[in-house]
């Protein structure tokens, strides 16, 4: 008789698959490569750059950061992508794994610049009730994981918001990295539109 083999639950490893935007990024300097772009030169409006590769306008800004992270292109604003270096890549990179190697008091610090201009944005929000909603009824922010979303969505798309994504992704916050202090003192700063307290609150506002 022959013996059944045992059954097993376990399954191959996932594979790990680059993110849409590092491939967009990766066809992106192809496409410079092979038309022969040279520093100076424009990559085509983002509205039609990328309704021509299908892809959304978050998904392909966050590629063209990638790419400016890896000196590649400067992203100008109201200009588009400007070419600097043209160089072909073997295998897409991401930008956030480079970003992980750095010092981490260097990442806090990038990211409370980025953070102090998306605050300032934030403050600057027209609908008030919506500020608001940073604050609990004791006036208090509940967390930086609550509270930090909602001064993004004030904040709005834009190049800023796309850095702080590829900072978090490198160095990843929890709550308790946070100055309880300078969050409150940044949340009733863009609550009653002080848009320069609430870019102060963010200096020290990560504990390293």
């Amino acid at each position: 008789m022959t013996k059944k083999r045992p059954q097993t639950s376990a399954v191959p490893e996932r594979m790990e698959r680059p993110r849409l935007y590092v491939q967009l990024a990766d066809h992106i300097a192809r496409f410079i490569e092979a038309q022969g772009l040279s520093p100076g030169d424009r990559l085509p409006p983002e509205r039609r750059l990328a309704a021509e590769l299908g892809v959304s306008r978050a998904t392909l800004s966050r590629a063209l950061v990638a790419l400016e992270v890896q000196g590649m292109v400067e992203v100008q604003h109201g200009n588009g992508a400007v070419v600097l270096a043209p160089a072909l890549r073997e295998t897409p990179v991401d930008p956030a794994l480079s970003l992980a190697e750095r010092d981490p008091m260097e990442l806090a610090r990038a990211r409370e610049a980025i953070m102090a201009g998306l605050a300032r944005s934030a403050a600057a929000h027209p609908d008030r009730s919506l500020r608001l909603a940073l604050l609990d009824a004791d006036g208090r922010p509940v967390r930086f994981s609550d509270t930090w979303p909602c001064v993004r969505r004030l904040a709005g798309a834009s190049l800023l918001a796309d850095l702080d994504d590829l900072l978090s992704e490198a160095a990843p916050l929890d709550d308790a990295r946070v100055s309880g202090e300078r969050l409150t003192a940044l949340a009733r700063a863009v609550v009653i539109g002080d848009a320069d307290a609430a870019a102060a609150a963010c200096a020290s506002l990560l504990r390293v």
